[in-house]
């Protein structure tokens, strides 16, 4: 089958992207607005960008009903600093309960039980759950679309301090198992990356 985007509903497109791109890693993303209200909620439009600086994104979506943005992106915009912190097993419930639209108001650790605790270096709080929280400053927001619904924007940040629980952390590199992740299917489902299987690769032909 082909699928022409331009004669397709952009819901019907969103459901394709969503079950073609999978697994897909989550950002819990945590700011905080310039009325001083805690945020996070999470995006699984998200990947990193490279080393040097180290550099992520996320693309958090306009609202699919009325085109409107999100608080996360509002917050981002106006402070310029934000929280990604890695999403393990052991707090997919909690972090799904974020992911309802709140008003903009309404403190989503608190709804979930999660813990909010001191950034060092920028103003949003980090979870206190999360094995591995990337506090980040503002690189640039690129929009996508004409400002209606299914368009969107991706969010560039730069990691300015990692925080890495030392159990998670061996030999400088993170242990798997210990940091238990998961990742966005399509729909209601997620996914836990505990069927591996390695590869060997040459980093030149001759090597």
């Amino acid at each position: 089958m082909i699928i022409d985007p331009k004669n397709t509903p952009f819901q019907d497109i969103h459901k394709l992207m969503i079950g073609s791109i999978v697994p897909r890693p989550i950002a819990f993303v945590s700011t905080i607005s310039k009325n001083k209200k805690n945020n996070i909620a999470p995006f699984s439009y998200f990947n990193g960008v490279c080393s040097n600086p180290p550099t992520i994104m996320f693309a958090p979506a306009r609202r699919g009903w009325d085109g409107s943005e999100k608080d996360t992106l509002i917050n981002i915009r106006d402070t310029k600093e934000f929280v990604v912190n890695i999403v393990s097993e052991s707090i997919t419930e909690q972090m799904v309960k974020c992911s309802t639209d709140f008003e903009s108001h309404v403190d989503e650790f608190s709804i979930s039980g999660l813990t909010p605790i001191e950034s060092k270096k920028i103003n949003p709080p980090r979870l206190l759950e999360s094995k591995i929280n990337l506090e980040c400053k503002l690189n640039q927001i690129v929009e996508i679309g004409d400002g209606t619904a299914g368009g969107g924007f991706i969010v560039i940040g730069t990691v300015i301090l990692f925080h890495i629980d030392d159990k998670v952390l061996v030999n400088h590199k993170i242990d798997l198992k210990k940091l238990n992740p998961v990742g966005r299917l399509a729909g209601n489902w997620y996914t836990r990356p505990t069927d591996n299987f390695k590869i060997e690769r040459k980093i030149k032909p001759n090597k």
